[in-house]
């Protein structure tokens, strides 16, 4: 599988309702977005490709259980390893915004 297919895969353990980078228009959904590429050399030769990148979950729904079942979703996963790093809540538009953080391993 390739890095982005892990990913993918996590997210729609969850949901169809996925967008690479930009908002859907609805009350509920998640973002995904790379942002850099780690090369890894062993013996002189390249070794390993590990991406970084985040997701971010929008939604109207407090506590919304699509957060946890991501979170299990990339525990799901051996080659994704992440962390949530924040929640916090928009008044102005009534959206709670759950992000983490992510490195995949993979090809592509």
């Amino acid at each position: 599988m390739t890095w982005y297919e892990h990913i993918l895969a996590a997210l729609h353990a969850v949901t169809d309702q996925v967008s690479h980078g930009g908002r859907l228009k609805s009350s509920r959904y998640f973002v995904w977005q790379e942002e850099d590429r780690g090369d890894y050399m062993a013996d002189g030769r390249h070794a390993e490709k590990v991406w970084t990148g985040s997701t971010d979950l929008y939604s109207k729904t407090e506590l919304d259980p699509w957060a946890a079942q991501y979170e299990a979703a990339l525990d799901a996963d051996d080659c994704i390893a992440w962390e949530c790093t924040g929640v916090d809540y928009d008044p102005d538009t009534g959206f709670w915004h759950w992000e983490w953080t992510w490195e995949a391993v993979g090809d592509g």
